[in-house]
């Protein structure tokens, strides 16, 4: 029945979607001619990172753009986001469109001449900064996007909202920031938002090519803090201490059997993940206590739940196990829900993707337990989240510098695609669903 339906959508999809093939032309000819300045957008804001609340320099470029592409234009949302209203010449459906704007604490290694030599602090120590997501690329394909729907505002059936959001990749512990914070101020309301798109880039997926999932698409995120006290003692003298090294070391490992033991991995997957340990500062002392960072993932609320559970419970109980206690939060700083593409929208802007990439280039791929705040969007109104190819043709995915390290590379002539598909999601939602008599 269900795969009945999907069918039905898709071929319901079709018309209306072919009904804008003057459109797509005017499309795709202004994407060719807008290619070269998004892409110096784009090395301009690589060469300029600026990590989470603290886009000040690349908001003003957008608010600048935008402005003066005639929009109404609001800035300082949620800190430094900005969000442009294109109301187009006819009556239709609200669409929005998001880019994140934010780079990390990543010292830069790549060749390139506009490599970022941006240097901060960051938790007490000098970092650098970097672009190694890609964010730099979603925020210079919006822009383009911006200005293309802008030249045909008269022909648009609706209204566009275009939202460049910061700190995508978490802000510090006691701060709001990102999607969250940007629904909460609104983003989605005045006017209302009927359906929103957004795309992620990837260096590990070919130019030319698209990936998308009904349903979950990236998997929930918490990140968690475990604190480890025993009873301090000489290193010479170990029967004397409750030792939180040794009994960190028992709960990391006795972590790795909560997903090989407790979880449906015919389901579902999931990862548990200690990613800091710090205690101790000489080679002669048994420290009194011993920090541990992590992040958990999920791709269905119940495992979410479930892993959240035993991750508590075998932290405290190993611990009580060596003489020792732990106190675990979960969340710590950052928790974002599962990215889940609303199902109906997915396959009613199937062709669309296709259309843009051609089929062949438009790939169904399984769930990814990277996190997206995307998904705060997704829990408010209807959602379509893809991913976009940046990795040079030649590459072997597997040799693919992955995200966030240093030797994060993007194929710019992946752009184009990625400003083209933007621009024909929202003309072909607009068709699809025009005002009510």
């Amino acid at each position: 029945m269900r795969i009945c339906l999907l069918s039905l959508l898709t071929a319901l999809a079709l018309p209306a979607i072919s009904q804008n093939i003057t459109i797509r032309t005017r499309i795709n000819s202004a994407a060719d001619k807008i290619e070269q300045q998004v892409i110096i957008w784009r090395r301009d804001i690589h060469e300029h990172p600026e990590l989470g609340n603290q886009e000040t320099r690349t908001a003003a470029i957008i608010a600048k753009h935008l402005q003066l592409l005639g929009m109404e234009v609001k800035t300082g949302v949620a800190h430094t986001g900005v969000v442009g209203i294109l109301t187009g010449g006819k009556p239709g459906p609200v669409v929005a469109l998001r880019a994140d704007m934010d780079g990390l604490p990543v010292i830069e290694r790549t060749p390139v001449p506009f490599a970022s030599k941006v240097k901060v602090q960051y938790n007490g120590k000098e970092s650098g900064v970097m672009h190694a997501c890609g964010h730099d690329t979603h925020v210079a394909m919006l822009m383009g996007v911006a200005e293309i729907l802008a030249g045909m505002k008269k022909d648009l059936k609706g209204t566009v909202k275009f939202i460049f959001q910061p700190a995508e990749e978490g802000v510090p512990r006691g701060e709001e920031g990102g999607a969250e914070m940007m629904v909460k101020e609104g983003v989605l309301e005045n006017p209302k938002v009927d359906a929103i798109f957004g795309l992620h880039i990837s260096s590990q997926i070919a130019v030319g090519k698209i990936t998308y999932r009904p349903g979950g698409i990236y998997a929930s995120i918490n990140d968690l803090k475990i604190i480890v006290k025993g009873r301090s003692a000489h290193g010479a003298s170990p029967w004397s201490s409750v030792d939180p090294i040794v009994t960190a070391a028992q709960i990391i490992n006795n972590l790795q059997t909560i997903i090989s033991r407790n979880l449906n991995i015919t389901e579902n997957a999931g990862v548990v993940t200690i990613g800091a340990i710090n205690g101790g500062n000489r080679s002669n002392i048994i420290p009194e206590q011993v920090e541990m960072l992590g992040t958990i993932r999920a791709l269905s609320t119940d495992d979410e739940k479930m892993l959240i559970d035993r991750v508590r419970q075998v932290a405290i109980k190993t611990a009580e196990s060596a003489g020792a206690t732990a106190e675990v939060m979960i969340p710590y700083s950052s928790h974002y829900p599962i990215t889940f593409n609303d199902s109906a929208l997915t396959e009613k802007m199937l062709p669309s993707l296709r259309q843009s990439a051609g089929k062949e280039n438009v790939m169904l791929k399984p769930p990814r337990t990277g996190a997206e705040d995307f998904s705060f969007y997704q829990q408010k109104v209807p959602g379509l989240f893809f991913n976009l190819g940046g990795m040079p043709k030649a590459v072997d995915p597997n040799m693919a510098p992955s995200h966030h390290t240093p030797d994060f590379f993007i194929d710019e002539s992946g752009l184009k695609l990625g400003v083209q598909t933007l621009a024909n999601l929202t003309i072909d939602y607009m068709e699809m669903n025009p005002p009510k008599p």
